[in-house]
């Protein structure tokens, strides 16, 4: 093996080995706090990388007409999981004490299944991952991208 080969290899070795000793995990049945946030065994865990619209918040349809988004998004992560089992890795706690988590329903990313249907957006603040899901949603015009609305980020500053 060439020097390359082997540094290479050495730094994936020491990549997966840091993530795995940072990561944890928990699991169980999950009550839906909103459309990002759920908790497991009196933890709460807000899905890392999206942000849902808030239970408040309002939005436009196609047709210009308001409707609750933000009760629709917990909504829509309600029946998703449907009182099933949920997974969830995470290695941060917020400054709200909550888990970080990537949440998977069987094999199903959930995070990414919210942003892909237009229920929740990429939290691009912290994290790049599911931005092409977005654009794959809004694209589609899906969810809350069949009209029109503020990120929650924005709703948040203004309400």
């Amino acid at each position: 093996m060439n020097v390359p080969n082997r540094i290479f290899l050495k730094y994936i070795l020491s990549f997966f080995l840091l993530t795995s000793l940072n990561a944890a995990e928990i699991e169980g049945t999950a009550r839906v706090v909103d459309g990002d946030t759920i908790e497991i065994k009196n933890n709460k865990i807000r899905l890392f990388g999206i942000d849902a619209p808030e239970s408040n918040q309002t939005c436009q349809n196609k047709y210009s007409i308001s409707y609750k988004c933000g009760t629709v998004s917990t909504q829509k992560l309600e029946n998703k999981i449907n009182k099933q089992k949920i997974r969830c890795t995470y290695s941060e706690i917020d400054r709200y004490q909550r888990i970080l988590g990537i949440c998977f329903l069987d094999q199903i990313d959930i995070n990414k299944w919210l942003v892909r249907n237009g229920y929740a957006v990429a939290y691009q603040r912290y994290s790049k991952k599911y931005v092409s899901d977005q654009k794959d949603a809004e694209r589609e015009q899906l969810g809350i991208w069949a009209g029109t609305f503020d990120l929650p980020e924005n709703w948040r500053k203004k309400n």
